[in-house]
């Protein structure tokens, strides 16, 4: 099976990591390390078995491979998860993990995802150098891929819409957790009206209290009438079952493979909404991990996380001039600079 799923998704290597002492069980899968070493996230979940972890490490890994290549970045795309409850992360299970990443020296680098938070990647960096997104200089990155998420939100109004501005729109938020909080800030600050729903009933009546948004039950975000849908919580949301709920004009948003299936975009495409491809509008967290890594400083990430518009209203264009539905431009553009390179090597 752990063979064909490598065919499959076109991975590189898969490791199995296991700490009797602590219990660790972690996987990590590089996906490919051909625009440089491979960058991705640890994310901390229980799984409810085995192959679901590795199928999720599998996607996320290709989606980070994609996101730095579409956005530029001199690296490859990687992604580990951790199967364990909350209440099972210690700080003997996170510094046995890190030194796991260390045995890789440099060829995978990590930092925090869902259920990793910054002070955990601070453990892990306690025994291996290679971590990202952790300096005093840059600090979370959440709040860059927020930023990056609204500035392609931008780019889908401008197109549908007719207008860049975010003022008077109504968008619906799946998920106000770290990203989702920050997008939730930004497009209150810019005048928009939120409604958001989470499983987390503290979360929502955060951003209900500080923000005025409405807040719906997670099984009714999908079907509220609103002008762009924002998943910013797992992935898959976007399915057989939801799509035929959806009262949007665009769905954009921070979460990870936010398509359960390609054909999931196709779908969107038929019906006249615009999909903001997931890895390219929200990179701008792997951008402020990268530029933290290599000259950490906040005008420059915010400069290259600006750049995020450009390249959402670039793939608009195409899917525009080709007919062909937004997603399926992105992974070309993506795996075209991947294949480049390739063949450059080989020269």
């Amino acid at each position: 099976m752990v063979f064909n799923k490598i065919q499959e998704y076109g991975c590189e290597e898969i490791a199995f990591c296991y700490d009797e002492k602590t219990g660790l069980k972690a996987i990590i899968v590089i996906h490919d390390t051909t625009l440089g070493p491979a960058l991705g996230g640890t994310r901390l979940w229980d799984y409810q078995t085995e192959e679901e972890a590795l199928i999720d490490a599998l996607r996320l890994a290709r989606g980070m491979t994609r996101k730095a290549s579409i956005s530029g970045v001199d690296a490859g795309g990687a992604k580990a998860v951790i199967i364990a409850k909350p209440e099972q992360k210690t700080e003997a299970l996170l510094r046995a993990y890190g030194r796991f990443v260390d045995t890789f020296n440099g060829r995978f680098i990590t930092g925090e995802d869902v259920g990793i938070s910054m002070e955990d990647a601070r453990i892990i960096a306690k025994e291996t150098e290679y971590v990202l997104g952790i300096s005093e200089e840059v600090g979370d990155p959440s709040p860059f891929t927020a930023h990056g998420v609204a500035s392609g939100m931008r780019a889908c109004t401008s197109e549908v819409f007719g207008t860049p501005s975010l003022s008077g729109l109504k968008v619906a938020i799946q998920g106000v957790g770290a990203v989702g909080y920050n997008l939730a800030r930004i497009l209150n600050q810019e005048g928009a009206e939120l409604i958001v729903a989470d499983i987390r009933e503290e979360l929502t009546n955060k951003t209900a209290s500080e923000l005025g948004a409405k807040v719906v039950s997670p099984e009714d975000i999908y079907s509220v009438e609103c002008d762009v849908f924002a998943p910013c919580a797992l992935g898959a949301s976007i399915s057989d079952e939801t799509i035929p709920q959806l009262r949007c004009k665009v769905v954009a948003g921070s979460a990870n493979n936010q398509l359960k299936e390609n054909a999931h975009g196709d779908e969107l495409h038929r019906r006249g909404i615009l999909y903001a491809p997931d890895y390219a509008i929200n990179a701008g967290g792997l951008i402020s991990a990268y530029i933290d890594w290599k000259e950490p400083t906040t005008e420059g990430i915010m400069k290259k996380v600006g750049e995020i518009e450009h390249r959402i209203g670039e793939i608009i264009s195409e899917s525009k001039k080709t007919g062909e539905p937004t997603h399926t431009i992105a992974d070309k553009v993506a795996d075209e600079r991947i294949q480049k390179k390739k063949k450059e090597k080989a020269i």
